[in-house]
């Protein structure tokens, strides 16, 4: 929005120039989104905490877990509401990625807050049904699956790229429909089950974001695709902006959500955040590379079939508790240093995803 606005400024004052940069509008993005989460964040927080929308905690969870009884959840709308806030004034609205993205974002918010009002405003134990849940997410996702399949304009916006090897990639074909529902469900469901410590889910979020927003300044832009050899996508470069105000809004709750949390994001902002990511892979081509960087993601929901599937099938646990977080607060490390040592993890797969630019 503020883009067309600089534009007619700059007719009359040639310093306006400066956001047609859209690294500029990227910097000016994530500044924006943490400005407006130490901004609003407190209210929301007081708001939340005098209608008591209070986190309920399951009994056969970890001890050390009880005295969360109560915090203030649903932060996860202080997340999307600074993500697209941000987007909406850095970048080019005539992108159409861009309304792919808010799209899928918004969306599965929406799947979210509807599971969240059940649960903690009508006292809905169940919420959505799982059943329920995952037809509101298919939905969307398919909505989104089909809009790209339908945007792309060579072989390339329906192939699975395989990172670390050059010009490598399998044509999928319609079959890309199928690959962009799986990730973007896949990862909404991922980063919701990563959700269970302070900080653990954002963070991560936070660096993945970060890092799909190199791939996709890079992969929008002529001279760096061609130098780095990877192929180029007319677009893609926008999605910088989101990915910045992403990153931006994901520090700004971090703030209030560190260790011991003030208030957690709950299905309204992991839902989102994760289609969020899934959606920005596609769109940049680097699934894959995704399932790398986010995969304390993946390992937290592997971690959760395995126990589900080997409880079902032998009666046995493989964990003392699933998803894996809670296996490692149950082996007796404290909190803290389980969500810091998934960060440093996160930190050096997201290192390794960022290699495949140059390694091929």
């Amino acid at each position: 929005m503020l883009l067309y606005l600089t534009n007619y400024l700059a007719q009359f004052e040639s310093g306006f120039n400066v956001f047609n940069y859209l690294t500029m509008r990227a910097i000016l993005s994530a500044l924006t989104a943490l400005v407006l989460s130490f901004v609003i964040g407190p209210k929301m927080i007081a708001r939340l905490t005098m209608n008591q929308v209070g986190q309920p905690v399951r009994e056969y969870g970890p001890s050390t877990h009880l005295p969360k009884a109560g915090t203030p959840t649903m932060g996860g709308a202080l997340i999307i509401t600074a993500i697209v806030v941000s987007t909406v004034l850095w970048a080019d609205l005539q992108n159409r990625f861009i309304w792919v993205v808010l799209f899928v974002t918004l969306a599965f918010g929406v799947v979210g807050y509807v599971d969240d009002y059940k649960k903690l405003i009508l006292r809905d134990p169940a919420g959505l049904s799982a059943w329920q849940k995952l037809f509101w997410q298919s939905a969307a996702a398919i909505a989104a699956a089909v809009t790209l399949y339908m945007m792309a304009s060579d072989e390339v916006s329906t192939s699975l790229l395989i990172p670390y090897f050059k010009n490598l990639a399998i044509p999928l074909g319609m079959f890309q429909i199928v690959v962009t529902y799986f990730f973007i469900v896949g990862f909404s469901n991922a980063v919701n089950l990563t959700d269970g410590l302070d900080g653990l889910a954002i963070m991560p979020t936070v660096l993945v974001g970060g890092a799909l927003g190199v791939f996709a300044y890079v992969t929008g832009n002529v001279n760096f695709s061609q130098y780095l050899g990877i192929p180029y996508v007319s677009g893609t470069g926008e999605i910088l902006v989101f990915c910045a105000a992403l990153a931006g809004a994901g520090l700004g709750f971090l703030w209030f959500n560190t260790y011991p949390a003030q208030v957690f994001m709950g299905d309204i902002g992991a839902l989102s955040l994760g289609a969020a990511l899934g959606v920005v892979a596609v769109v940049v081509r680097q699934e894959l590379v995704l399932a790398i960087m986010g995969g304390v993601f993946v390992v937290e929901t592997v971690s959760v079939i395995i126990q589900v599937a080997s409880f079902k099938l032998t009666g046995r646990r493989v964990f003392r508790m699933a998803p894996l977080h809670h296996h490692f607060e149950l082996k007796g490390w404290a909190e803290p240093k389980v969500i810091v040592r998934f960060w440093i993890i996160t930190v050096i797969l997201v290192l390794i995803g960022l290699a495949s630019l140059k390694i091929r």
